[in-house]
């Protein structure tokens, strides 16, 4: 089975703690609720302390267009999601050597937070040694579960061509979408969750040769993974294109859904394993808030503990939709033993899941 190699961030240069983007939201959003302390308190309980944006926060006081926003999208993406790149496939904790980038055989990229085409990828090689016969496999649209789609893509595709080395690279502009004029709760909530976020993970199939440049002496191989996708959900999660461009679409019985829908998932896809939910040690959630993380808790009757490492990504990283269950990947990468099992899972637009089943193995 394809196995996750290495994985890497690529950290924008400005870091904002939560209580500057408080008072940032407290100026823009106090004339139009008269409650606004009350609804401020989502900045305070969310549990996260700091976040990275690619613009300091007095860029988003001003008037920008969609053109501006998005080429700032574009500008940040090629710069950030190269970094990332050479970050991953550089990164000394899980590799013994360089993996050049003339040995990817593919490239998945995926955001949802600007448009371009040519896509990012093709930008990138451009500027990255890539081979010219790298495929290209942009997909857009998936939200906070494109990060674990792409890894379900990237399996595979090493499933498909196992002597394969691909990339898994995810950029999240999410601070470019900030609608300042936008004065409803749901614009007022991503205020206080969204952030940056740009990482990148390699996965390699069952015939390339890891034992001469791997690190570790155990890596996740990917087992099996589902996607499902809730009918007649459109309006839970995603964009609402307009002139100024992308508003968020955010509905407020996210976490209630999730505790009444994932569960019966998570059960029938470890069935199909043969597998039993009590079996599963470590649990890669993407955070995408604190009470997105409390659902996952109840509906998977999982210990607090199994959530630590994504309480910890949303504390000093915030919600980076598709990027972020990277994050907390790589934070589990190097804690798995032979033999453990593990559990990676986001939600997203559509309404949609995607859930992968991981289980490290010695070399």
């Amino acid at each position: 089975m394809p196995t996750i190699v290495s994985v890497a961030e690529a950290l924008p240069h400005f870091e904002l703690k939560q209580a500057a983007v408080l008072d940032f939201a407290r100026e823009l959003f106090s004339e139009s609720f008269k409650d606004i302390e009350r609804l401020l308190t989502v900045f305070q309980n969310g549990c996260i302390e700091k976040r990275y944006f690619v613009k300091e926060l007095s860029w988003f006081k001003e008037e920008h267009s969609f053109a501006e926003k998005n080429n700032a999208y574009i500008e940040s993406a090629i710069n950030l999601g190269s970094k990332a790149i050479l970050n991953c496939l550089r990164n000394p904790h899980f590799l013994a050597r360089e993996i050049a980038c003339e040995e990817i055989d593919a490239i998945f990229f995926i955001s949802s937070t600007g448009i371009a085409t040519p896509s990012i990828e093709a930008r990138i090689m451009n500027i990255l040694p890539f081979s010219e016969e790298t495929k290209r496999i942009p997909i857009w649209g998936l939200g906070c579960c494109g990060g674990a789609s792409g890894l379900s893509r990237a399996y595979e595709y090493c499933r498909a061509y196992p002597g394969s080395k691909v990339i898994v690279l995810s950029v999240e502009i999410c601070s470019l979408t900030f609608q300042r004029n936008d004065l409803s709760k749901s614009n007022l909530i991503g205020t206080s969750l969204f952030a940056d976020g740009v990482a990148c993970c390699l996965i390699v199939g069952d015939e390339v040769n890891m034992n001469e440049w791997c690190q570790l002496t155990a890596y996740p191989k990917i087992i099996a993974t589902r996607s499902v996708t809730m009918k007649n959900s459109l309006d839970v999660m995603g964009w609402d294109v307009r002139n100024e461009g992308l508003y968020v679409i955010f509905s407020k019985d996210i976490p209630s859904i999730i505790e009444k829908w994932l569960r019966p998932n998570v059960q029938q896809f470890l069935e199909n394993e043969k597998i039993l939910i009590e079996e599963i040690q470590h649990f890669i959630a993407h955070p995408g808030g604190k009470k997105v993380l409390e659902a996952y808790q109840h509906s998977l009757k999982f210990p607090s503990q199994m959530t630590d490492e994504s309480f910890h990504v949303l504390k000093n990283y915030g919600n980076m939709s598709s990027a972020t269950i990277l994050y907390v990947l790589k934070q589990f990468l190097a804690k798995g033993r032979g033999g453990e099992l593990g559990l990676a899972t986001s939600l997203g637009p559509g309404f949609s899941s995607e859930i992968l089943l991981l289980r490290w193995e010695d070399l």
